[in-house]
């Protein structure tokens, strides 16, 4: 999101309304973007919300909401996510009396590995569908997420599909195994994203103890980060598993380059921005069959998409493409080609024709009730 409204910031005055956490500043400009940030309850950490910061994000987010309507005039709202941030987006666009665009992105609507998800309990899914029929217009990133719309939601209505995009990533990007302290000869295994319990990692530890010669590198943390540890301590692959943590771009980048396949084992993807971010780095992807990626990878093209946990097949696709240099070198040809659809622009594109669309929908329809 922070790429796209960078990039709809070339042609257009763009405002981001967040929360505030780990000591960002209240209010700043990143690139041509005005980012204002509302203070939450005991938001520490800038990857894990907790229910009190995201309950308190409602109120304040209204009021600074309303305080920046009264400042400017904004033509459209872009909301992301149905949970927490939907109330939010409904109530603006009501008081401020302008379209909102509602996005949701997959784990707002469905996340099985949690209690609280909204699809379990039955106010929740209420109040979700009440969003998503209120809303000037709905998009979801993927066809698994438009499907939970109407299957869980009871919502008939269009919901756009728009891909999620990602940056291009920098050219010739130049690494050293020895920057990772892997040996040169290895095959490695690279993941990355928040290290959480949906994305079910001590999997992979299972991977590196099933393929004794693999390494696998993890870009990202979480709450799960120590569990990943100690599983690999109790598998004795410790000395075979690389935690970098959170890092720059450019570290991250660096460790698509010199990594072989990207290997994921989450339980279920919104969309899946990672997997477009390897496969621009003519990785090899091999994940589970859960999920908006669905709409993109394919066996064998892309790599080897898996049954669900089924974690023996898992593990014999990233063995034969370990043994394959030859097929890991045309799915590499093939992700380059097919990841150039899923750039920021293109995404940006069709955000900006939705958003005219809803703006001019919603001035045809006051027309038509002035003149009733």
């Amino acid at each position: 999101m922070a790429a796209m409204a960078r990039k709809l910031a070339e042609r257009h005055d763009v405002t981001v309304l967040t929360s505030r956490a780990a000591g960002l500043a209240s209010e700043d400009m990143d690139a041509n973007v005005k980012v204002v940030r509302v203070p939450v309850f005991f938001r520490r950490h800038l990857a894990v919300a907790n229910m009190p910061s995201m309950a308190a994000y409602l109120p304040m987010g209204l009021l600074r909401g309303l305080k920046l309507g009264r400042q400017r005039n904004f033509d459209v709202i872009n909301t992301h996510f149905a949970v927490p941030t939907g109330p939010l987006g409904d109530w603006l666009s009501t008081r401020l009396r302008i379209p909102n665009v509602l996005s949701v992105h997959g784990g707002d609507l469905y996340d099985p590995s949690k209690k609280s998800s909204p699809h379990r309990h039955a106010f929740l899914r209420n109040a979700v569908a009440r969003l998503l029929r209120r809303a000037d217009s709905v998009v979801a990133q993927s066809r698994d997420t438009a499907r939970n719309v109407q299957q869980i939601y009871g919502v008939d209505r269009k919901v756009e599909l728009i891909p999620l995009g990602i940056d291009r990533p920098p050219r010739n990007v130049r690494a050293e195994r020895a920057d990772f302290d892997l040996p040169e000869d290895a095959f490695v295994m690279v993941t990355a994203g928040r290290v959480v319990a949906r994305k079910a990692s001590t999997q992979l530890v299972e991977t590196l103890a099933a393929l004794p010669d693999v390494f696998l590198v993890v870009v990202g943390d979480g709450p799960e980060a120590a569990a990943v540890k100690q599983r690999a301590a109790e598998l004795g692959v410790a000395n075979r598993l690389r935690m970098l943590g959170y890092v720059s771009d450019e570290v991250k980048y660096s460790a698509y380059a010199v990594s072989d396949v990207f290997v994921s084992t989450a339980q279920h993807e919104g969309f899946g921005l990672v997997f477009l971010e390897a496969m621009s780095f003519g990785l090899p992807v091999v994940c589970y069959n859960r999920g908006g990626q669905t709409d993109f990878l394919a066996t064998p093209d892309t790599g080897d998409v898996i049954q669900l946990n089924d974690l023996k097949a898992f593990n014999e696709a990233v063995r034969a493409l370990r043994d394959s240099p030859q097929r890991c070198a045309a799915v590499a040809r093939h992700n380059l080609e097919k990841v150039e659809d899923f750039f920021i622009e293109r995404c940006a594109e069709r955000y900006e024709a939705l958003f005219e669309a809803a703006l001019a929908d919603r001035m045809a329809s006051a027309a038509r009730l002035e003149h009733e």
